[in-house]
């Protein structure tokens, strides 16, 4: 699908068609083409009247989308990338666009799942103030609002971890260790994100191309830094998930020497009780301390004990159990 507006004259409208007039230098017009989820031949926008570079309209249709910008020969290319956090598949789902800013258009292209994009489009339907600050103002509110949608989605992440450490120190238990891994890999997928669209919007906020202007640069800065405050809550969250996890494994490790110890404890005091019973089972002629009969039996039987109560006793001493 294809959403085109042109703004002129202090008004936007919406239309079914690009003249090719509006896109030359002294055109006097803004041109914003909108390509949502486009089919094969609503791409050919790009290369025929566009006359985009084959290799950025091959960019366009390839599956796999890295974050970058690159500059061409009268615009600019751009990939970003907006974001969903999926707690079922424990990652952040990317929604890539592409960007192609000239000096007098803006070219999105998307799969239409860009809240930003659909967003400023319902914008610019009610009011002309979107386009009026050029493809530059454009591209900047898009980028400024996806990365908005980026605080929402890293607060989630934050949620689940904060729960994640109360149950690790509270109510400890081994199915934890798969709820740890599982926000390790939400956390891997979040730094994924954000470090290459840090790069990208850098590099747009160093006034490294002729479309971005000082007042422009100002404005992608601040977007900058809110991705730089991003990538370090990344990384601390990744130290926290680094220490939350030696935290679980050293909490396993001391129950299962817990359990050990019990276990331990009970075999000790067993062994001179297994001593006892078979000397005094065998079926030879053994010395005999008490006389036979029945006393005998109940007699042994408070000595087993008074060895056990012994050894307990030593034990807690010693602080052994």
């Amino acid at each position: 699908m294809v959403t085109i507006f042109v703004h002129a004259d202090g008004e936007t409208r919406q239309t079914d068609r690009v003249d090719p007039a509006w896109l030359r230098e002294d055109g006097g017009r803004v041109v914003w083409v909108d390509l949502h989820d486009p089919s094969p031949d609503e791409l050919r926008l790009l290369s025929d009247v566009f006359h985009f570079h084959e290799l950025a309209v091959e960019d366009v249709t390839s599956t796999v989308h890295h974050p970058k910008v690159e500059p061409y020969d009268g615009y600019l290319y751009l990939i970003l990338h907006g974001i969903d956090f999926e707690e079922a598949v424990h990652g952040f789902a990317t929604h890539p666009i592409d960007f192609f800013i000239g000096a007098h258009y803006l070219v999105t292209v998307h799969d239409g799942t860009s809240r930003s994009v659909q967003r400023l489009r319902a914008l610019a339907e009610r009011s002309g103030q979107v386009l009026a600050e050029g493809p530059g103002g454009l591209l900047h509110r898009i980028i400024d609002t996806m990365v908005d949608n980026y605080g929402p989605e890293v607060d989630k992440l934050e949620e689940k971890l904060n729960q994640v450490e109360e149950e690790v120190f509270e109510n400890p238990r081994s199915e934890l260790l798969r709820t740890i891994l599982d926000l390790k890999q939400d956390v891997t997928s979040l730094r994924r994100v954000t470090v290459p669209q840090r790069d990208v919007v850098g590099r747009l906020a160093r006034r490294e191309f002729a479309f971005v202007d000082e007042s422009l640069a100002y404005r992608f800065r601040d977007v900058y830094d809110h991705l730089v405050r991003l990538t370090e809550e990344a990384a601390v969250f990744h130290d926290r998930i680094t220490s939350l996890l030696d935290a679980h494994l050293a909490n396993q490790s001391n129950q299962l020497s817990q359990t050990m110890k019990v276990l331990t404890v009970i075999a000790t005091i067993f062994m001179p009780l297994t001593l006892l019973t078979g000397l005094f089972g065998m079926n030879v002629d053994i010395p005999r301390i008490w006389p036979g009969g029945t006393a005998a039996f109940w007699e042994i039987t408070v000595a087993m004990l008074a060895v056990s109560g012994l050894m307990l006793w030593v034990f807690k001493k010693r602080h052994w159990m």
